[in-house]
């Protein structure tokens, strides 16, 4: 059985001591996982004056000519699984240099921290390296893809035509910068570099910029959770579907409970069907599906006078397979549907809000829908 250990054989026992793969296999110092022998690469945040996130290993936007320097840091860089993760240290600025530019196109390029090992890759070579990696010239250029066993820091514009004796790189907005951070298993990630990454393990958090999450297997859950914005989608059951409304929503997810609130206002150019004796029966998307159906809130102003304010309700709903009403909507979608209120007397009335009913739109008539629900699994 092959089982690696370390701080457990020496030199001098007879057994050949602690390999360079027993240490970075072996649990020292733990990064956050992200599989059974992975470890999230990043770089180690912190600053000397707290307020941000990484320091360390940035590419600095202000080089001179065709170079810039790279500034001091720690990172962890992830081999394969069977390499193990290679701790580094960068201890002093590190200076790098960029070929010149293509005569006819630009190009984009990669600065990695890199790590050779040719027990594990037959490079030839055994260390970390600061290194860039050229991009494909091109009229719209992309950056080319991370060697292996490397971590991206940055992303360099290198314009047509750059050299020293042009003037350059334009390191004003040239340097874009990929760094993410890492840290150690069961440590909060910082949202440093966006936040479009699932987790490694049910119980995990990060922080979102404006509170903790913790990741449930499927999803991460706002611990503290703030209104988010959504934009509805604005249709018909019937009838000529509506068209450019001014549409906004936002929306409280705390676990499996929803609150939303979404808004319609009609403007110049907006367009709703209907006609007299006719109602094309609106509705708007909800921010996520509902689980079962529950009723909901309505509030309309439409004319003038106080007689134009109008209060109801209207029914949360999902959308399955046979609703052929909903016209472009995936099944399953979340809809606030069957719009309702009194008639302009105050009577009760079973018509559904929409292009004829409670009253024709004009501009700057709105429509307001809100309620608490229950998301689906």
């Amino acid at each position: 059985m092959n089982i690696g250990s370390a701080w457990l054989l020496n030199t001098v026992n007879g057994e050949g001591g602690q390999t360079r793969l027993d240490t970075r296999l072996s649990p020292l110092g733990t990064m956050a996982p992200t599989g059974s022998l992975t470890s999230r690469p990043g770089v180690i945040p912190g600053s000397p004056n707290g307020r941000d996130t990484i320091t360390g290993l940035a590419v600095e936007a202000g080089g001179s000519g065709m170079s810039t320097r790279v500034a001091p840091g720690r990172a962890i860089v992830q081999g394969t699984a069977a390499a193990g993760a290679y701790p580094v240290y960068v201890p002093e600025y590190t200076s790098i240099t960029f070929t010149d530019g293509d005569a006819g196109n630009p190009r984009i390029d990669l600065v990695v921290l890199r790590v050779y090992d040719d027990q594990q890759d037959a490079s030839g070579n055994t260390a970390a390296v600061i290194e860039v990696v050229p991009g494909v010239p091109a009229g719209l250029p992309k950056a080319p893809a991370a060697p292996p066993a490397s971590l991206t820091l940055a992303e360099v514009f290198v314009k047509a035509g750059a050299s020293a004796g042009t003037g350059g790189i334009d390191w004003k907005k040239a340097v874009v910068d990929r760094r993410q951070a890492t840290v150690a298993a069961g440590g909060i990630i910082p949202a440093d570099r966006g936040l479009g990454f699932d987790g490694a393990y049910p119980g995990q958090y990060r922080d979102s910029g404006t509170g903790l999450q913790r990741w449930d297997g499927k999803q991460w859950q706002d611990l503290q959770p703030t209104w988010q914005d959504y934009t509805p989608e604005w249709g018909a059951e019937s009838d000529i579907q509506p068209a450019n409304g001014l549409l906004t929503g936002r929306f409280l997810k705390v676990g499996a409970q929803v609150q939303f609130y979404a808004s319609l206002k009609i403007g110049p150019m907006s367009s709703w069907g209907g006609f007299a004796g006719f109602t094309s029966d609106w509705y708007v998307t909800l921010p996520v599906p509902p689980r079962v159906a529950l009723p909901g809130n309505f509030r309309a102003r439409t004319g003038q006078g106080s007689g134009a304010y109008y209060f109801g309700g209207c029914y949360i709903y999902r959308t399955s397979p046979s609703d052929k009403q909903f016209a472009g909507l995936p099944a399953g979608t979340g809809v606030a549907r069957w719009w309702s209120c009194n008639d302009s007397d105050g009577k009760p009335s079973s018509k559904r809000v929409g292009g004829a009913y409670p009253a024709t739109p004009s501009s700057n008539s709105w429509y307001e829908i809100w309620g608490t629900y229950e998301a689906a699994a």
